[in-house]
């Protein structure tokens, strides 16, 4: 059955695209065996598809307990605030600040979703300081016990 990333993509480019999610460290050469390309192939077909946006960037996924980061929180907050220049002002001091892993516009109860690491409880209890300078009317919170599932790799194989 084709979908719509077929339809953009070649077989190719969708295999390189799920290797990359899942290890993004490979060299060209693996990359391109796996594929049946050439080092240089793959490689040009890598930068393409960063081009195209494709692919956003490629990171190290950090474990957060080793390096001290206790605390993985969701905090829901609603604002008062409705005027368009405003409310970027706001999304662009949500972007800044370092503990904000995710933050999510949303509909239903809540304007905004964030996802947030705090060494501990006073480090949150700073950050929420921080949440209500900037015209927040409502927060809810909620602490991580453990994480069942964490990925970053999108289904498209």
């Amino acid at each position: 059955m084709e979908t719509l990333i077929s339809k953009v993509l070649d077989p190719v480019d969708i295999q390189i695209l799920d290797i990359l999610q899942k290890t993004a460290n490979i060299s060209n050469a693996e990359l391109g065996r796996r594929v049946n390309l050439s080092p240089p192939a793959t490689h040009a077909r890598i930068k393409r598809l960063e081009t195209e946006g494709y692919i956003n960037r490629q990171v190290a996924i950090l474990n957060q307990e080793k390096l001290g980061f206790d605390l993985l929180c969701f905090i829901f907050i609603n604002t008062d605030i409705h005027q368009a220049e405003q409310l970027e002002v706001l999304e662009q001091n949500l972007e800044a600040m370092t503990e904000v892993l995710e933050c999510h516009c949303l509909t239903g109860e809540f304007d905004y979703l964030l996802k947030v690491a705090n060494k501990d409880r006073r480090e949150l209890e700073e950050f929420i300081r921080k949440l209500n300078k900037l015209g927040i009317s409502r927060i809810q919170t909620s602490l991580v016990l453990r994480e069942i599932k964490q990925s970053t790799v999108l289904p498209i194989l």
